[in-house]
């Protein structure tokens, strides 16, 4: 059973929700990763459908979410205000927050702003957001990646500024010509890192991930508004609730050291599984199967154990 809404959000922006699986279903969000990506059936496939309430949102300028690609009143405070907005319209007390990458992060933040609101969290491959971890990825991009990425870091080294900067403006500002090369570019060393195999993206692929993009480099131009104080200094507030970090051994896009550096934040309030082998791409076999077999404790016992409490 799928359920669409359309839900106004401040700003001129719309939401668009699915909701797949039981309407008497355990209430499941699921936040997609980016910033800018958009909710896809790959998210969902390891719930049962038959014991939950799968809640996809596309986040502001992200997939059926409208105005596409826009980054006007789009930051991370909107972005919470959004799911206060859609709890309250879906009427749900409280729900398990399901995220990968940057979908963990806002999975994090979402549980620090309504922890009343939160059964359980599970973190597939967890974005911190940190300051290193956005110059790591563009100056490994400038020393491995295509010479675009040299070109780019010489002109953010030219006009003292980060690499997130210079793309941000290009994807605000530049000809569609600029923006296509950029998105070409950028699409390739994401794949490098994560293993992935998928070709060239055409021009009908290019027209969804150009917005993609530019709401992915506003985001990281804005340091995800998580400079002072960090994502790692709000989460030891995080609610006492159970909380699954599954990560990718072989993480090149966000490093298993952060997953490791969250756990220690959390002191034991968290348990931090390892899928071995696994890079950030969520189809390997290992993050696939962790995550389904979380999702179906859960569903059992209403924690992460096998084993009802």
């Amino acid at each position: 059973m799928t359920i669409v809404h359309r839900l106004p959000l401040s700003g001129g922006h719309v939401m668009h929700v699915e909701e797949h699986g039981n309407p008497r279903g355990l209430p499941a969000l699921v936040l997609h990763g980016g910033p800018g990506s958009g909710a896809s059936p790959l998210l969902r496939s390891g719930f049962d459908p038959m014991r939950y309430r799968i809640i996809c949102p596309d986040q502001r300028g992200a997939g059926r979410s409208t105005p596409v690609g826009s980054i006007a009143h789009n930051t991370l405070a909107e972005l919470l205000d959004d799911l206060r907005r859609l709890r309250a319209h879906l009427h749900v007390d409280r729900w398990l927050v399901v995220g990968g990458s940057w979908g963990a992060t806002l999975a994090l933040l979402h549980a620090l702003d309504q922890p009343s609101a939160i059964a359980g969290l599970l973190l597939r491959n967890t974005f911190l957001a940190r300051t290193s971890d956005i110059h790591d990825f563009f100056a490994e991009a400038a020393r491995r990646g295509d010479p675009e990425w040299r070109v780019l870091w010489n002109e953010a080294r030219r006009r003292q500024c980060s690499v997130a900067t210079v793309l941000a403006d290009i994807f605000a500002h530049g000809t569609w010509e600029a923006q296509r090369r950029a998105t070409l570019y950028w699409f390739a060393w994401e794949q490098r890192l994560s293993g992935g195999t998928a070709a060239p993206p055409g021009d009908a692929v290019l027209q969804r991930l150009v917005p993609r993009y530019r709401v992915l480099s506003h985001y990281l131009h804005h340091g995800c508004w998580l400079r002072a104080p960090t994502l790692l200094a709000r989460c030891a507030a995080l609610p006492a609730v159970p909380t699954l970090i599954v990560h990718g051994t072989r993480d090149a896009m966000c490093p298993p050291q952060g997953a490791q550096a969250l756990a220690r934040v959390l002191h034991g309030r968290a348990i931090l599984q390892w899928a071995q082998g696994a890079g950030h791409d969520p189809t390997h076999p290992a993050l696939a199967a962790a995550m389904k077999q979380a999702l179906c404790n859960y569903a059992n016992t209403q924690t992460f154990s096998a084993n009802a409490p």
